[in-house]
């Protein structure tokens, strides 16, 4: 009773501070999806947050807007037909300076240390990263100039419900270092770039549900970019389809990730793929139709630690690899630690890979992956594989950027290729090819404490490397 009555009391607080309400037409703005509104939008948000809070009416049209500053206590509202238009004027952009690395980011929507703040309604903000003005590449080469659609950065009491995101420039949404993130019913569609990351957690106490996300890079990312670890994060009932990971931890991981909880949620192929397209551009990966790199990636490689981790209830299609566990070593720690991974439990899984590169968990020389348990699991590959394409000899490569290909294409598994593992059960996995495949569905290497029951196969079963 006392607990209910509390959240009764938050819940009208929460109502009341939204209640006082500006419609961003009654100060001027125009819904011709030309006119620039970033000042008067932006004064509606700074009205309200002079009211101690209140909600910003964005009604339908269009409406062109560079960066707008969320303040505290200030709900963003897009009524259903409304849509935000990110200018393609990369001067209408102010830049964030986020976290330990000094990196220039822009976006349509920041916010920086503010608490109680939400974007909600059934609106959409379109980035319009399509545009010549954003095609500046890859990452490495171009990514901070491209704004992304969402950018909070150590805030407080976060919703974001019910909006669709189209068309970044650069990663969709990213919160980095805040605190109490609720994002719920938020819908992706982002193809129109590289680097279209759907949704990047660098965040604790976290909750994410019901979203659909159809991107061109990570569906969902969580990474690790600060010296704070990603933490306290339940995921559930989301559809993401991804050209590159569907779930990842990582790639950054200085910090890692702690007491993450995924479950009941379908992985597939993207519904786009006219940038990356592995099966033209690496036709040795043995796709023949567009594919997701991995389903689920868990990485940690910049010194951080990946534990408490609970992935279930995932149905997977349209992968080349289900699974991709990598502990490595790029020297690019906070505290000069290595990476660890350990306790790791994933179970009741779906999956089907296309393709001929292998699921793998691996570690490194004198860092191993500890204590992982896969559970309930169904496995069916699609590869024709041959004695002669088989490759024992699998190089190390600790420092190399961690994707499912890393070492090569042709793994010598067809299921499961473990190296630098103490500590790994498989109960009730059931692994079938569909092709002549004549890799063993187990490969050891350095593996101690390994644990089978109740598996079934339809090819040889396990193989183990000798010294």
């Amino acid at each position: 009773m006392k607990r209910s009555l509390l959240t009764l009391i938050a819940f009208c607080c929460t109502l009341s501070m939204f209640s006082y309400t500006v419609d961003i037409t009654t100060l001027g703005a125009k819904g011709d999806g030309t006119t620039n509104n970033t000042a008067l939008i932006q004064k509606a948000i700074d009205d309200c947050s002079a009211h101690n809070g209140g909600t910003v009416n964005v009604p339908p049209g269009q409406f062109l807007t560079g960066t707008l500053f969320i303040k505290s206590n200030v709900n963003l509202h897009l009524d259903f037909g409304a849509e935000l238009l990110g200018s393609t004027d990369l001067d209408s952009y102010h830049k964030a300076f986020p976290g330990l690395k000094g990196k220039e980011t822009p976006a349509i929507i920041f916010a920086r240390e503010a608490s109680n703040i939400a974007i909600t309604g059934f609106g959409t903000i379109n980035g319009q990263g399509a545009h010549p003005n954003f095609q500046h590449g890859n990452d490495s080469k171009g990514g901070p100039k491209r704004p992304k659609i969402i950018y909070f950065i150590g805030c407080k009491n976060v919703r974001v419900q019910d909006v669709t995101l189209r068309n970044s420039a650069y990663w969709t949404q990213d919160y980095e270092k805040c605190d109490g993130v609720v994002i719920r019913g938020v819908k992706v569609y982002s193809h129109v770039n590289w680097n279209n990351d759907g949704l990047d957690i660098d965040s604790r106490n976290v909750v994410i549900s019901d979203c659909y996300i159809d991107c061109d890079d990570d569906a969902l990312c969580l990474k690790s970019d600060t010296d704070t670890p990603c933490e306290n994060v339940t995921v559930t009932n989301c559809v993401l389809k991804s050209n590159c990971n569907a779930i990842k931890f990582g790639t950054s991981s200085y910090s890692g990730f702690k007491n993450i909880t995924i479950l009941n949620c379908t992985i597939d192929r993207a519904s786009e793929d006219h940038i990356r397209q592995w099966y033209n551009n690496y036709p040795w990966i043995g796709t023949t139709w567009k594919t997701a790199v991995a389903g689920i990636a868990l990485e940690s490689v910049d010194g951080g630690i990946i534990e408490n981790i609970s992935i279930s209830n995932i149905v997977i299609r349209g992968v080349q690899t289900p699974l991709f566990i990598r502990l490595g070593d790029r020297k690019r720690t906070f505290s000069k630690q290595m990476s660890r991974i350990n306790d790791v439990m994933i179970s009741h899984i779906v999956a089907r890979s296309e393709g001929k590169v292998a699921c793998s968990i691996t570690g490194v020389p004198g860092g191993d992956v500890k204590n992982v348990i896969i559970n309930d699991v169904i496995l069916i590959t699609d590869a024709e594989v041959t004695k002669a394409e088989i490759n024992t000899e699998v190089p190390e490569v600790i420092d190399k950027y961690p994707e499912n290909r890393m070492f090569g294409t042709i793994l010598p598994a067809s299921g499961f290729y473990l190296r630098h593992v103490d500590g790994i059960t498989f109960n009730n996995v059931r692994m079938s090819t569909l092709k002549r495949d004549e890799r063993s569905m187990f490969y050891l290497d350095d593996v101690k404490n390994f644990i089978q029951k109740d598996c079934t196969f339809n090819n040889s079963q396990v193989t183990i490397k000798k010294k």
